[in-house]
């Protein structure tokens, strides 16, 4: 009898921050591809597959790494997803304590995987911020050939770190710099997904239609999580990505005033008229209410929404343009760089909004369309 052969791992990869929305969605991509795939974190999040070893770690403190240094070795690639905010999210953005945190976080990690030598690979996130979009109106599209935003940012803090390690260690980097990221996460402070989720099954609950609770959205450009993560693996490969940034998106332009009509059929509602509302400051108070569609439903959901959706009502608000009376200069950028490299995968932004609510709803993460 001829026994199967087994094919090699492409590599060993350690993807920090495991229970973000970038991160969960690369642990199943990783894992999907026959990767061997480590996933970092303080805490293990639900639906994490099978095949990922997750390690409890809280990268601000070296003694929580070195704990776990015997799992680390062999690595020889790592996803830097790890991510800290501030309670508030947006004004920490500029704060020093702040970017001190992030950057002593990947560097604590970084030290403990340089020991072993055989890492050959890193993937750092950014965004939009790169472009100074969160001071000030951005030249469109953002190219990442511009020169760098002259302003305070962790980003620039840790890819300088990571590029004067290149000096002394033989590992390539590639930046990838998304756009407004949606996907299955719990408890992020940047997925917006969750909180339109809960707002809308709120909504239904008491037989209303799905208002729009903002101003004026703006014009945008939206990264499935899902995408985000297929790049993050043609990253860790791709010759032609070796060293170089690359912004990222879906691939067309939306806004949510505009896909709101979707969002709706996707609930099972109605488009409802605009009633402007914070979702951050009122949504929190309807914890009671959102436990009861948690019991009614058996969901797989927390019942705490800070647990379930972390900071995204804040973040949500600013995607929805709350308080808005005109529309903010667009923050858009050009993917022309990724795709001459190789990177050719899009995503129709209305679709990914129907494909990943399903895939909530078929989770019990939220209520079933019909109900």
């Amino acid at each position: 009898m001829k026994v199967a052969e087994q094919t090699a791992a492409p590599g060993r990869v350690l993807i920090a921050g495991v229970s973000g929305v970038v991160g969960f969605a690369a642990s199943h991509r990783f894992a999907s591809q026959g990767w061997d795939v480590l996933g970092l974190s303080r805490r293990r999040p639900a639906r994490l597959p099978d095949a990922v070893q997750h390690l409890a770690v809280d990268l601000a403190e070296p003694s929580s790494i070195a704990a776990v240094q015997e799992q680390l070795a062999g690595v020889t690639h790592l996803v830097y997803a790890a991510l800290f905010e501030k309670p508030g999210l947006m004004p920490g953005w500029r704060e020093q304590d702040q970017m001190e945190r992030n950057i002593t976080m990947l560097s604590n990690l970084y030290r403990s995987l340089a020991e072993d030598g055989g890492l050959k690979h890193i993937s750092l996130l950014q965004g939009t911020k790169a472009y100074g979009a969160h001071i000030e109106p951005m030249t469109v599209p953002g190219r990442e050939r511009n020169p760098r935003h002259q302003h305070e940012n962790f980003y620039w803090l840790q890819e300088d770190f990571l590029r004067d390690r290149q000096s002394v260690a033989d590992f390539a980097l590639t930046i990838l710099r998304p756009q407004v990221i949606y996907g299955e996460a719990q408890g992020g402070n940047m997925n917006a997904l969750p909180a339109l989720g809960v707002y809308a099954a709120l909504l239904r609950a008491q037989g209303r239609d799905l208002e729009f609770p903002g101003g004026v959205a703006p014009v945008s450009e939206a990264v499935d999580a899902d995408l985000l993560a297929r790049m993050l693996e043609w990253a860790a490969t791709s010759p032609a990505a070796a060293n170089e940034t690359f912004n990222v998106t879906n691939g067309d332009v939306y806004c949510l005033q505009n896909v709101w009509p979707v969002l709706a059929e996707s609930f099972g509602m109605q488009v409802g008229d605009a009633v402007p509302m914070s979702l951050a400051a009122e949504m929190p108070g309807r914890e009671p209410e959102w436990n009861k569609l948690v019991d009614r439903f058996d969901l797989q959901a927390p019942t705490s929404l800070n647990t379930f959706v972390g900071q995204s009502f804040i973040y949500a608000d600013m995607l929805l343009g709350h308080g808005q009376t005109t529309a903010r200069s667009p923050s858009l950028v050009s993917t022309i760089k990724a795709r001459h490299a190789g990177f050719t995968d899009c995503v129709d932004t209305e679709d990914m909004f129907a494909r990943l609510i399903a895939n909530l709803q078929a989770a019990r993460l939220l209520p079933p369309r019909s109900w």
